[in-house]
């Protein structure tokens, strides 16, 4: 999936260390070629989250997320049944989500049939040490001072002890502006996560957040 890289600057400079990508789609990087280089840590054993997930992923949207100290690598999610799930590992030291909303389907309720979850928070959300094991977002994203094809075990601008697996590839940032997020993630993780007038639905049928 390409992405385009879109200056900031008119002499085609971008300024400050900032790198602009207008569709942040699977993984960050415009080539399929370069996606492959980042899953290359799957096969060395690297797993975004230390707990075995659900079958069914889940969506998120917010209108903005400003985040600060960024690292990204492939990895993996651990299932259940021996069946793991590839990933993107999007690893924040802080970030701030505004209009935040997560949704999710309960498969096959008796009598009901499917049902969805929704968790919206108006107010935004703010997490501490936030790692998502991410399928696929997409958005207007920001990097600040960014490095691409670190070795991903090398990563040493994110939350502390989240880095990838040794010859892995690897990005980080100081920093991170998505407009328009939209995620579908199998996993997140979080030292803190904080709400704010948060409402929690459950209704029969599919109701994504987007």
């Amino acid at each position: 999936m390409a992405a385009n890289r879109e200056l900031e600057t008119d002499d085609g400079n971008a300024p400050n260390g900032r790198t602009r990508w207008r569709v942040f789609a699977l993984m960050l990087l415009g080539s399929f070629s370069v996606i492959a280089l980042m899953l290359t840590g799957l096969s060395k054993g690297a797993m975004a989250a230390n707990f075995a997930v659900s079958g069914v992923t889940y969506k998120a949207s917010a209108d903005k997320l400003v985040a600060e100290g960024v690292a990204q690598f492939g990895a993996y999610d651990e299932g259940s049944g021996e069946k793991n799930h590839p990933v993107l590992v999007n690893a924040f030291k802080h970030a701030e989500l505004s209009d935040f909303c997560q949704s999710f389907v309960i498969p096959d309720l008796p009598g009901i049939g499917d049902a969805t979850v929704r968790i919206e928070a108006p107010g935004g959300m703010e997490a501490q040490r936030l790692v998502l094991g991410v399928e696929k977002v997409s958005g207007d994203l920001t990097l600040k001072n960014v490095q691409i094809g670190r070795d991903a075990s090398q990563l040493d601008l994110g939350p502390e002890g989240v880095s990838g697996a040794e010859g892995g590839f690897g990005i980080q940032a100081t920093g991170a502006e998505i407009d328009g997020l939209r995620q579908q993630a199998w996993s997140t993780t979080a030292s803190t996560l904080n709400l704010r007038d948060v409402e929690i639905t459950t209704k029969p049928g599919h109701h994504p957040c987007f």
